[in-house]
């Protein structure tokens, strides 16, 4: 028997969403906190504040604490999870990026801290898939046509020479490796056996717990359920900006500020320049994405990750009503299999504002798109499904250059922006965090962080 249930995250207004970070000494714990109550405390002044507490900013808080002595304030209009860090599938992967891009070292960095994290705790006597809930399995993307299987031989050989173990896979061999997937002879893939998942609710309460290991010695405190509404400066009218003005206080930063809030981010910084006198458009905004999940999934298995090979181009949908052309909405296969043994199948992107509401009509593309490749998803009844189901919708942070502004806000000292990594952020958050607090820190950077930075583009 399947059971699917439906699950939305609360709608978030731009003007409603801002949250908070905080900073922490590194030597205390790597591994997760003992407490699993949210801390407060009654101070207003800490070295580091963090608006918003999804991956991005609860990692570079984690980042902050692990990596030196500062404190660290994370506040949010929520809380964690409620955006598109606990609406994603959580993909640590290579096999849909190009080498040479800009994002190309940036998210190789963070797969390698992932992988050190993981590893670490193994070392340690822990679970990984039961903090995490990582999983080294695999990827596979998958072409159907001739043209395709042309296109992914390529990719094969552009990944193996920037030094990624990967293969391809004829019709056959990808059988062997998924015999759920409906294959002939012009299917094909590309593999990489060192691609990766996790389960970004359970990687995010290991943070968190982490963090919080912090709080008692005064260096890390959560302001949760707590909008932005203001910077403050430093006399009034100073470029330096020395905090954030929320509904309930004043929380100041020594040392830095940045604004990590997702697809918010854009909507939060015109906000918040409105009386800096400082012209600066962030052009980061919500990009919609949908997520089916069944549980307790039993009908066949899934050995890797799994996406189609038009992943990256996203296949187009259209329906009678739909203003396609405004809304770009498209829908493509993806597919993986959690800790827990549900199926997780995607995916959708289109733009419709600040709406998480969950689509019929995309709905049905996904489970469709699913069945094309997976044959026994047919026996399953679309009407019980849509009837009883679980639905992830969430709101990606898009950028229209397809990388995220990582960097110093030009005009006003100590604002750093930290935001549009798309439908990546999980997969970019560790390296992420680590650009950022190395800028504040003044170290030297792991990965060339001038392709992110904000000056140049923004209107």
């Amino acid at each position: 028997m399947v059971s699917i249930f439906l699950q939305s995250p609360t709608c978030l207004t731009p003007q409603s969403y801002y949250p908070f970070s905080s900073r922490s000494s590194t030597r205390r714990t790597r591994h997760g906190a003992s407490s699993s109550l949210r801390v407060t405390a009654s101070r207003s002044s800490y070295d580091v504040v963090v608006v918003g507490g999804g991956i991005i900013g609860l990692t570079i808080a984690r980042q902050f604490l692990t990596g030196s002595d500062l404190s660290v304030a994370v506040v949010d209009k929520a809380v964690p999870c409620s955006g598109a860090t606990g609406a994603g599938q959580g993909y640590i992967w290579m096999t849909h990026k190009k080498p040479g891009t800009d994002v190309w070292d940036l998210t190789l960095r963070s797969h390698e801290l992932w992988h050190k994290l993981a590893e670490s705790l193994n070392d340690d006597g822990l679970d990984p898939e039961e903090l995490l809930g990582w999983k080294k399995t695999g990827s596979l993307l998958i072409g159907r046509t001739s043209e395709e299987c042309v296109a992914l031989k390529q990719k094969v050989h552009e990944l193996s020479e920037a030094g990624l173990r990967t293969e391809y896979l004829s019709s056959d061999e990808l059988l062997l490796k998924e015999p759920a997937v409906l294959v002939d002879d012009d299917s094909g893939a590309a593999f990489l056996s060192d691609d990766s998942q996790l389960d970004a609710h359970r990687a995010v309460a290991y943070i968190e717990k982490g963090n919080r290991e912090f709080a008692p010695e005064g260096r890390y405190a959560e302001f949760y359920h707590e909008p932005v509404t203001g910077l403050i400066r430093s006399d009034g009218r100073s470029t330096e900006v020395a905090g954030v003005q929320t509904s309930k206080r004043n929380l100041y930063g020594k040392k830095a500020t940045i604004v990590a809030a997702g697809c918010w981010s854009g909507a939060l910084m015109h906000e918040l320049l409105k009386d800096c006198n400082i012209s600066l458009d962030v052009p980061v905004k919500p990009r919609k994405g949908h997520l089916l999940v069944v549980e307790n999934f039993d009908s066949f298995h899934l050995n890797h990750g799994l996406m189609e090979a038009g992943y990256t181009n996203h296949q187009s949908a259209s329906a009678p009503g739909l203003d396609v052309e405004e809304r770009m909405l498209s829908i493509s296969m993806t597919a993986t299999m959690d800790t827990s043994g549900n199926l997780i199948l995607g995916s959708s992107r289109e733009f419709v504002g600040f709406d998480t509401e969950a689509d019929e009509f995309i709905i049905r593309c996904i489970w469709e798109r699913a069945a094309e490749f997976f044959p026994k998803l047919r026996d399953i009844s679309l009407e019980d499904f849509i009837r009883n189901r679980k639905v992830r919708v969430g709101l990606r942070h898009y950028m229209p250059d397809g990388k995220p502004m990582i960097g110093s806000v030009p005009g006003l000292q100590n604002l750093y922006l930290a935001a549009g990594h798309e439908g990546g952020g999980l997969s970019m958050a560790l390296a992420t965090a680590e650009m950022v607090t190395d800028m504040v820190l003044g170290k030297p950077e792991q990965v060339d962080s001038s392709a992110f930075g904000v000056k140049g583009r923004c209107c």
